[in-house]
């Protein structure tokens, strides 16, 4: 996900920030184990992978954590990752009905 910035006669591409999951823990109330589950369960997604394996997730990581941090009050884990498919699977661009992948 590159963001881009007009200057007065060139554009610049700057990149998106990527978080590990040691930036992740310093920065919410999950442990590194929570965010390893998560991503397994497809709860949270990586981003990118750097060359030795590491996982990176954009920014949207954050608002995730805070989506499914609300919804355990009230859900389980199974029920959390039924919505969220559900949601992803409608915000995709649709042909004929279908999810096109981009």
């Amino acid at each position: 996900m590159m963001r881009t910035r007009q200057t007065t006669s060139e554009m610049i591409k700057v990149p998106a920030k990527l978080y590990r999951i040691g930036d992740i823990v310093r920065y919410t109330p999950f442990s590194r184990q929570t965010l390893h589950n998560y991503t397994t369960m497809g709860l949270i997604r990586e981003t990118e992978w750097t060359e030795g394996g590491h996982r990176l997730y954009d920014e949207s990581v954050f608002e995730r954590l805070s989506k499914i941090m609300e919804m355990k009050k009230t859900k389980s884990l199974f029920e959390i990752r039924k919505i969220l498919s559900k949601e992803e699977s409608s915000a995709r661009p649709k042909i004929n009905g279908r999810p096109v992948d981009n």
